[in-house]
């Protein structure tokens, strides 16, 4: 099983660069992944790949306490506090969110049916859980014994807490203060100079860490792995410097430190879990001597738990009771709590809904499905039947969910349908039929390209009014700036809610989402599975999509022209020349990434707008990564000296450059520099003014010319220019080429270096895979129906 990243790109600026510490390469300088097994692989910051970005929950949990049943009205009214940011209230949101699943698995009465007997290491380790549970301490060796027929779990220990994003920036003066409080930062400080590590990290240190941080590195160096970009080499060298002699390989703190540490690389790459082979194998290539022992002593302190699934046959029968003692063969998962317990959620909340459609309005599903036609009428049928329904399509799909939203809110219920990106919420609004048709552009045909470039909203208009009450974005439903608002015990207040875009959710999100509906609600996810998967981990509609638990409406409406029939030949493996008469798709040869740049500004600043009307600014540059001498960094840097050449005072940037803003781990906002001040860089994004901090706008602001498929995903530009330098084919697969293809409406510019590379990642390399359990919590519901 391979734990090496899908893509080579990252989703957002990730965490500011940090001096070398202890002579060890800075997490900038690897290339790779952490688990693919070469020593110092990891997603770089300078390298072909980017560095490592948090999943869309990945900023710290929040604090015990009683959230209440009105913990989403809670978050809905901080969205509001005018000290409050839209990112603030999102992360706010996702932590009461959070505290509510987490009471809701509390009250399950036992644990996931999905295992069956284990042997050798695997029973080891179950043996040691199981200790644990009795109170004691696991033993050094365990010998097997009859292992259960269900799922072992550590401990309920609190959760590890999670690597830091980027704080959020604000959107109004006086923000309320967040993170720690600056005698943490003080005292981690402190201990990193002692150890010679960089002063740099201690915010991320203390954020990862919490209060009293120093005092927990000083006595677990290893812990400086929880703050971003730190490698296992780098606090090996931290904790030489504090510990002296007593430090060594076979300590149990560092092989405990470094397995949580390849478990979130892990999250990094996608995945949810890891297999326990992979898992040990990753911990001897890390130089830890007994890597058994590592995943242990992990359960034991409850910062992992262990998980032992039947390994079947998708589709194949329950076994029959009389076989329950025989031996079945079953894999062995270890997860992060924060992952195992979004999965399991997620399972149980997919489960109520398919189990419960509302049948209180029959009358008003009747009119839905009559007042609907072709495509949307099967859609419609499907819904009104089921809890839960699937929709699979292209771009021009998106009309039937949009259709079915319409009749649904002329039938009187309450529906409301969310994207991943303001942009798709234009589109969507755009739609005949729908609330804000034509809003910036013609009905049907989506809105203007300056109005979207813009924001969606029209010159002198309130941004606010492009969006309407029943279209919104998954973030802005969650924070509780878009939607309908929440009951009296936090559910929304929905008949019906549509997510398009489906395959950009993370199972920590999408387990928010669901668990937030209540009971006989009914849910659509709808999008493109060919697209990349999400940023964060896991993978929800693919997986769901494989284990059938639900109807599955297929569209049949083709995207159309030139870009579409390519697109579409590149969804099925196939790389076929077009005919493109009004030059819809250009192929650019280069010989290397020099040229590529040449051409690629060329055609931004020149070739495009005066062959298509597309000025500059509605144009999109796509690469596989960020760093190599055609990646993001190289273009937005010719870009940027070719159409807004400027000094950079502010951390590089003047006013009037593109940038790439990241709220919140896993979202990318285009945007435009407005001006910089004491107060920080402003910026207007999707049509709302924005004002990143000084102090994170390098973990936050990128120029944004150029993007890579992962941060361009869910927008759609009208001309779209997509750069294949030869250095860059290793980051080549389907769904990379399919996304990044089909990101422009009127025109496609390949500035092409890989040769035959392209053609064989469309037919011959499909998306590397993760490692969840979904799937096989779903299983259950699959065989019940």
């Amino acid at each position: 099983m391979s734990t090496e990243p899908e893509t080579t790109e990252e989703t957002g600026p990730g965490t500011p660069k940090t001096p070398q510490a202890q002579g060890a390469p800075t997490p900038g300088d690897a290339a790779g992944s952490a688990l693919a097994g070469d020593d110092g692989a990891e997603r770089a910051d300078d390298g072909e790949t980017g560095e490592p970005t948090r999943g869309p929950a990945g900023a710290p949990e929040a604090e015990a306490g009683d959230a209440g049943s009105g913990s989403a009205q809670a978050a809905s009214e901080a969205a509001g506090k005018p000290g409050m940011s839209e990112a603030e209230a999102e992360l706010a949101a996702q932590r009461l969110e959070r505290e509510r699943i987490e009471r809701r698995k509390a009250e399950k009465k036992g644990p996931v049916q999905s295992g069956a007997k284990l042997s050798g290491k695997a029973a080891d380790l179950l043996a040691a859980v199981r200790a644990v549970e009795g109170g004691g301490r696991p033993p050094s060796t365990v010998s097997a014994e009859p292992a259960r027929s269900t799922s072992e779990r550590a401990p309920a220990a609190a959760p590890v807490p999670p690597a830091p994003a980027p704080e959020p920036a604000r959107s109004a003066p006086a923000p309320v203060a967040v993170g720690p409080s600056p005698r943490t930062v003080d005292d981690v400080r402190r201990v990193l100079v002692e150890g010679g590590a960089p002063e740099a990290l201690a915010r991320q240190a203390a954020v990862a860490l919490g209060e009293g941080a120093g005092e927990v590195l000083r006595e677990d160096p290893w812990q400086l792995l929880r703050a971003p970009g730190v490698r296992p080499e780098q606090a090996d060298g931290f904790a030489r410097a504090l510990l002296g002699a007593g430090c060594g390989p076979d300590d149990e703190r560092r092989g405990r430190a470094v397995t949580v540490w390849l478990l979130e690389q892990a999250a990094l790459a996608g995945h949810t879990a890891l297999e326990l082979p992979a898992l040990t194998a990753a911990l001897a290539k890390q130089g830890v001597p007994d890597p058994d022992a590592a995943v242990r002593s992990t359960l034991a302190e409850g910062e992992a738990l262990v998980f032992r699934d039947a390994l079947e046959e998708p589709g194949a029968p329950a076994a029959p009771e009389e076989d329950e003692d025989e031996e079945r063969p079953v894999r062995v998962l270890v997860a992060l709590e924060r992952y195992a317990l979004a999965e399991e959620s997620l399972a149980d909340g997919l489960a109520r809904l398919v189990a419960s459609p509302s049948q209180d309005a029959e009358e008003a599903w009747a009119a839905v499905v009559a007042g609907v036609s072709g495509g949307a009428a099967e859609l419609a049928r499907a819904v009104a039947g089921h809890g839960l329904v699937l929709h699979t399509g292209g771009e021009a799909s998106r009309a039937e969910p949009a259709a079915l939203l319409a009749a649904a809110r002329d039938a009187g219920l309450r529906a409301l349908a969310v994207c991943h990106t303001p942009d798709g919420r234009e589109r969507l609004a755009a739609l005949p039929g729908t609330p804000g048709a034509g809003v910036g552009g013609v009905a049907g045909q989506g809105p203007s390209a300056e109005a979207r470039a813009g924001g969606g909203a029209l010159a002198g208009q309130d941004p606010t009014a492009a969006a309407r009450a029943d279209i919104g974005t998954v973030a802005g439903l969650l924070t509780g700036a878009e939607g309908s608002g929440r009951d009296a015990d936090g559910a929304l207040e929905l008949d019906l809610l549509i997510v398009l875009d489906a395959p950009q959710l993370d199972v920590e999100t999408a387990a928010m989402l669901v668990e937030s509906l209540p009971d006989g609600a009914r849910l659509v996810l709808s999008g493109d599975p060919a697209l990349l998967w999400s940023a964060g981990p896991g993978r929800v509609f693919a997986d769901l999509l494989a284990a059938r638990v639900c109807p599955q409406v297929a569209s049949r409406t083709p995207d159309p022209g030139p870009i579409g029939e390519l697109v579409s030949g590149i969804g099925i493996g196939e790389l076929n020349q077009v005919e493109a008469p009004g030059k819809e798709v250009v192929i650019v040869p280069v010989r290397d990434a020099g040229e590529a740049v040449h051409r690629t500004v060329q055609l931004v600043a020149d070739s495009v707008p005066r062959a298509f009307g597309v000025p500059a600014e509605q144009t999109v540059v796509i690469t596989p990564g960020h760093g190599g001498a055609a990646g993001t960094r190289a273009l937005n840097s010719a870009l940027k000296e070719r159409l807004n050449p400027g000094p950079g005072r502010f951390g590089g940037f003047d006013p009037g450059d593109r940038v790439a803003y990241s709220p919140a781990p896993g979202r990318t906002l285009p945007g435009t520099v407005v001006k910089a001040d004491a107060e920080g860089l402003h910026l207007s994004c999707a049509g709302a003014p924005v004002v990143v901090p000084r102090e994170r706008v390098e973990g936050c602001v990128r120029h944004g010319w150029a993007l890579t498929a992962h941060q361009a995903v869910g927008g759609r530009w009208p001309a779209a220019i997509v750069v294949l330098p030869g250095d860059a084919v290793q980051a080549l697969n389907r769904p990379w080429v399919y996304t990044a293809f089909g990101r422009g409406e009127r025109h496609l510019s390949v500035v092409h270096g890989a040769e035959q590379a392209l053609p064989r990642a469309v037919t011959d390399i499909p998306a590397k895979p993760r490692t969840t359990r979904l799937g096989t919590l779903l299983r259950p519901q699959s065989q019940n129906g």
